[in-house]
Formats: C-alpha cells, structure tokens, sequence
C-alpha cells in the first residue's frame, strides 16, 4: 500500500463529487494517487448511520478521510473509528467557507482559533497511529494573509499535524458563496511557497487551480506535494499518466475504454445492492473529454441512466459511441 505521508500527487476532497463511487471510478485510472473523500462531520458519524457515511470499497487505497468538526473529543473519536475501518490518513478541514460550515464551528472559520485548532489535533494525533494532516487557505477575510497563515501553520504543526495542506485562495466568511469562494479570492502561490521555504522539514502541499500535471510538476519545485480537485473531477484523465511520471511506474497506461471496462463489474454489483445508475454515472461524464463521440457519450448517460430501470447496459451503449483507443505504450 502506498505510504500517504509519501504521496506527491492527491486528488481534494470534494462535497458532493468524491464520494465512494467516485473514489472507485477514479482509482481504475491511477492506482497511487491519494484520494481523500468528501468532508464529513464528527456529528454525522457519531450519532448517524457511519457504516454508510464511512463505506469504501479495498480497491480505494490509499484513500484519506477528511473531518468536520471543532470538539477535540469527538474528533478523536472519529479519527479511531476511521483507523479501525482501515482509512490511510485522517484529515481536518479547516478551508470550507460555507454557511453550514460556519455554524457548527468547523472548516475556514477555525483558522480563528488556533489554540482551538492545535487542541483538536493533538486530541487526534494521540489516538491514532495514521497520519493527522490539515486543509486550510492562506487566510481569512479582512486579515493579512500571511501573518495569519504562517501563525496558523506553525500551531498545526507543533501539535503534531503530519502535513498541512494549503488552498492558495484566501476564505471570505462574509460576501462570497462557497462556489464564489474557489473562484474569485485571487491564487498566492507565492504564499505557499514562502512558507515551505520558511519550514523546509514541514510537509507542505499545495491546492488550488492546479489544471495539469505539468503544472503540478512546477510546483513541486518548491512543494512536497500537489492537490488536484475540479481538473481531476472534470477531466478524470488528466490522471492517467500520474503513476508513471511521478512514481515511475512502467505499466501500460490504461485507456479509456479500459477504465470503463474495469468499472463495470462494480456497477453491476452496486445496481444489484440497490444503487441507482445515475449515482455512478454522473463521474464518468468528463472521462472523454476532447475524444471523437464524447459528446454522445455524455448525451446516453444522462438522458438514459436516470431511468429507474436503468442497468449497466447503459454504460455499454454510451461506450458504443467512442470511437476505439489503443493503451498507450509503456515507459522506455
């Protein structure tokens, strides 16, 4: 299993798009980049259904869960049930902007409370033996960036954190939507860079606007490690030549078609349990980005897999529209 505290490339976790299904479709393309699922809350699990919030499939590995949540005890516990369930790291979200969010005193809103903040971690880091790692942004509304997120950075870490990542956008709790929020606070790279240069032994990762791995390849220049989110989930392909160009994997890259071929059986299984189509299909759309047939492809998906007697023909058929691919070569 690949060692998470090791990984150069990850891809974010996402609310409402990196779920199980996702994480699965996603990990038939790259077998070694981190995959982190989407937030959940300390709440959800200890008083919900956490078997379901929690579900993952083996194959998933590594694969890292990212918490919700501002009470140290709590986080602890939930940081030991996702131990106990086999999670390769456990995370802290410190970066979500969103109203709901802010309410329950967790995500951006923490990077106010830093004591807070190193409680919580330290509460997690003496329960677990995984790696305890951070998501957070530069800074937070009206305060200077940099004052804030080196102060911040340096709590996370002397509490214990294995790894901070950083969203290289600025939060605004006040003014902007959580979708304005990943789009309109201006990109400080530099920032990011400033402080690994200030931290050299710390692990930093960096977040945000990353659209290709040649990028990806800059910027670990002057990181540890690159977080992929909207790129990977937009153009899941953009991932299938990570294995090779950044842990020297010699393997044949799997072409598309391949990718669909190996999901199959799953979302065969996952209809039989009582999964609808849509629930899987809805993360294959960008898979043939810029390839002839992409747009039937996407077209059969989504006019045919909301059917309620939708099966994985359906896939099947939205694959007759592709015009055939050969696996690409394998590294000299």
């Amino acid at each position: 299993m690949t060692d998470p505290t090791d990984v150069p490339v990850s891809v974010a976790p996402m609310m409402e798009w990196t779920d199980r299904h996702c994480r699965f479709f996603l990990r038939q393309i790259s077998r070694r980049v981190l995959l982190y699922t989407e937030m959940v809350t300390t709440g959800a699990i200890l008083h919900g259904d956490r078997d379901r919030l929690l579900a993952y499939d083996p194959a998933e590995h590594p694969v890292a869960l990212q918490l919700g949540g501002s009470e140290p005890v709590a986080l602890a516990e939930c940081a030991r049930i996702a131990e106990a369930m086999g999670y390769d790291e456990i995370n802290l979200n410190l970066g979500c902007p969103s109203k709901r969010v802010r309410s329950g005193r967790f995500g951006a809103g923490l990077m106010a409370e830093p004591e807070l903040v190193a409680d919580c971690i330290q509460a997690m880091r003496r329960s677990v033996k995984v790696p305890v790692t951070v998501k957070t942004r530069t800074g937070l509304d009206e305060a200077p960036e940099w004052p804030m997120l080196s102060s911040i950075a340096a709590r996370i870490f002397e509490a214990g954190a294995d790894r901070l990542i950083v969203h290289a956008r600025k939060a605004w709790l006040d003014g902007l939507s959580p979708k304005q929020n990943r789009e309109v606070p201006p990109l400080r790279y530099d920032l990011v860079y400033r402080l690994k240069e200030t931290m050299p032994a710390r692990e930093i990762a960096l977040n945000g606007g990353v659209a290709t791995l040649d990028e990806a390849v800059r910027h670990l220049d002057r990181v540890d490690s690159v977080m992929l989110g909207r790129a990977a989930y937009r153009n899941p392909y953009v991932l299938a030549e990570v294995d090779r160009r950044f842990f020297g994997e010699s393997s044949l890259i799997p072409s598309r078609v391949e990718v669909v071929e190996r999901i199959l059986p799953y979302v065969e299984r996952e209809i039989a349990s009582g999964t609808p189509l849509k629930a899987m299909t809805r993360h294959l759309i960008g898979l043939f980005q810029a390839v002839p047939g992409a747009r039937a492809w996407r077209r059969h998906l989504s006019e045919q897999a909301h059917r309620p007697d939708a099966g994985v023909e359906i896939v099947s058929e939205a694959l007759d529209s592709i015009a055939g691919e050969r696996p690409l070569a394998a590294a000299e």
